[in-house]
């Protein structure tokens, strides 16, 4: 098949549909997910094609949305949940970190949780509060648990198959600001693995590391930056648990110098996590400290200020600017 021309909502639901028809244990539920097709319309006509046995509405109850996926995961089958909103997921906490983290630990092996929790997160959208969090550190500081991101339609639809495919607990967390963007998507084409990252655009002066809803945000930067005279690499982590040393790892040595870009805030983050990894591996090959641009360690902002709050071209040139290369 060639590429089509698709946005990550479509690669989404292409995804869920090819799954479940696919394997028959596979099942898709949450908050106005069934014939509405969810605030996103991500799950549009899973219900008219599968029926209510298959993706179903569920009352307004996270803990109970996810603690019911749970008991169906140990017992056969493969569900999949959407919290709706990021921090509408945090009543459903204690059942996620408690219960499916550390099932096929607390049974020695004998019991897994085949479950894939779909969260829609991050900015972008004009949204407040409670419909903005970037809350990928907390699922990833937690054992037991795989924590991806993808960043463009391709990227989604098999990140996503192959979330459904794994045998242990899976957050899947879906970008809202990049849902309608299109861009050219061959599906047919095997994607990297969870736990591989890939280098989105090549370059010699400088490494942007992001991923998620910061990718677009570091591609655009690294071509201003081009008109510049300045080459940056940009790598896509993909996945958050388990993170791919190797690839990144090998792309800072091949430039000396990164920036870790992610909206979320800094303090005590994923991005504060990739520095150390990368530092500690990475030391002898530095031309400077790696720096970070990230969201400011405040609640979410109001709408009007989101656009100041998020990671933006001009704030990751600035930094790259100020890599010492007065030390090159």
């Amino acid at each position: 098949m060639a590429a089509e021309k698709l946005t990550m909502a479509n690669a989404l639901n292409r995804a869920l549909r090819d799954a479940m028809r696919a394997d028959d244990t596979v099942l898709m539920f949450g908050e106005d997910v069934g014939p509405l097709g969810g605030v996103f319309r991500i799950t549009d006509g899973l219900t008219a094609e599968f029926g209510e046995q298959r993706c179903f509405d569920t009352p307004l109850a996270e803990s109970g949305i996810l603690g019911m996926a749970i008991g169906m995961a140990m017992n056969g089958m493969r569900p999949v949940v959407e919290m709706q909103f990021d921090a509408f997921a945090y009543p459903a906490f204690e059942q996620l970190v408690s219960h499916a983290a550390k099932m096929r630990n607390r049974t020695r092996g004998r019991v897994g949780v085949p479950l894939v929790i779909r969260v829609p997160y991050a900015g972008g959208i004009g949204g407040v509060e409670h419909h903005c969090d970037s809350s990928e550190a907390y699922y990833a500081h937690t054992p037991g648990l795989h924590v991806v991101a993808p960043s463009d339609p391709a990227d989604a639809y098999g990140l996503l198959r192959r979330a459904i495919e794994s045998p242990d607990p899976v957050i899947f967390l879906e970008p809202k600001k990049l849902y309608f963007s299109r861009s050219e998507a061959d599906l047919t084409l095997p994607v990297p693995p969870i736990g591989k990252a890939v280098v989105r655009r090549p370059g010699t002066d400088a490494t942007l590391i992001a991923y998620g809803p910061a990718v677009p945000v570091a591609l655009e930067a690294a071509e201003a930056a081009a008109q510049e005279g300045r080459s940056l690499q940009v790598v896509d982590l993909r996945s958050i648990v388990p993170f791919d040393d190797e690839t990144v790892c090998a792309a800072v040595r091949s430039t000396g110098r990164a920036v870790v870009v992610a909206e979320a805030a800094g303090f005590a983050s994923v991005s504060s996590e990739v520095v150390a990894r990368v530092t500690e591996r990475c030391f002898h090959s530095l031309h400077a400290p790696i720096r970070r641009v990230t969201g400011f360690d405040i609640p979410y902002p109001p709408p009007k200020l989101e656009h100041v709050h998020l990671p933006s071209v001009d704030r990751i040139l600035d930094t790259v600017d100020d890599l010492q290369w007065e030390d090159a």
